[in-house]
Parts: C-alpha cells; sequence; structure tokens
C-alpha cells in the first residue's frame, strides 16, 4: 500500500518505493523552497536580512572612505538605523554606530537638514591628548544614536 499516490509538487503518479513523496530531487526541492516561502519569516531572518541591506548601503555610499549624506538619501533606500551590530563612544561623546565594518555617525545641522557622516573601519588609536585618528575606517558621528 502507498502513502502517497501523486508527487506533492507536481501531482505526477509515483512510481518506486511505497514510501516515496516527490518524483525527483528537483520537485523536492522546489517543495521545500514553497513550504519555506509561505511561512513567516523568522525574526533572526529579519534581523540578519536588515544588517545586510544597512551595510551594502553603506558600503555603496563610502567609495571614498569618508563620506557626508543626507539620512533621508539613507532611508530612502531602506536603511534602518535602529539596526546594527555595535557602537563605539569616543572621547569627546561621539557615538558612532557600526553594522559590521561600516560606520556612521549623525551630525544634526538643522531639523530639515540631516546629515550623517559614513566612514569605513579599519583601525581606530584613540591618543591621551583626546584626538582620535581614523585610519581606513567607516564612521558615522552622531550625537544621538537614531534618525529622526
Amino acid at each position: 500500500m502507498r502513502f502517497y499516490e501523486t508527487c506533492l509538487y507536481c501531482r505526477k503518479e509515483l512510481k518506486g518505493r511505497t514510501d516515496k513523496k516527490f518524483c525527483d530531487p528537483q520537485c523536492k526541492s522546489a517543495y521545500q523552497y514553497q513550504q519555506a516561502k509561505d511561512k513567516p519569516e523568522r525574526f533572526y531572518n529579519k534581523v540578519d536580512n536588515q544588517l545586510k541591506l544597512n551595510r551594502k548601503i553603506l558600503k555603496e555610499y563610502n567609495k571614498g572612505g569618508k563620506v557626508i549624506v543626507r539620512s533621508s538619501m539613507l532611508t530612502q533606500e531602506g536603511f534602518d538605523p535602529n539596526f546594527f551590530t555595535h557602537y563605539w563612544k569616543n572621547t569627546k561623546g561621539d557615538v558612532y554606530l557600526f553594522v559590521y565594518e561600516y560606520g556612521l555617525i549623525i551630525n544634526f545641522e538643522s531639523i530639515f537638514n540631516i546629515r550623517v557622516l559614513l566612514q569605513q573601519r579599519s583601525l581606530l588609536i584613540e591618543i591621551p591628548s583626546k584626538v582620535g585618528i581614523l585610519l581606513s575606517e567607516l564612521h558615522v558621528k552622531s550625537t544621538v544614536p537614531y534618525f529622526m
């Protein structure tokens, strides 16, 4: 007695073992992909996907090592400042938010003109005289760790 008469994906008649569910590996893969697609996205995947998108956007804008970008341009492309991997506070009290190796600091020039300084981080050295040396790193300078 067969458990399944037809393939669960393409509905073709099954031949072979009695416990067979799919006619070939392609149908099995397609069926599993469809099942995973129909399920709601897991929290971990949502966070991971947003972090990857944030990193991609910061990388696109930071071609020269240090860039100033309007925050509206970043958010328009899908950047979400609430998703970052870590932060760093310098001796001046500026908070740098990082998305993997790319960082940002938000500079409020006015309520309507928010600019973001992007810089790639490879090495940041704090000197006792409170002068920071930034060597090929991405940073964004901000006194507030989020966008308006």
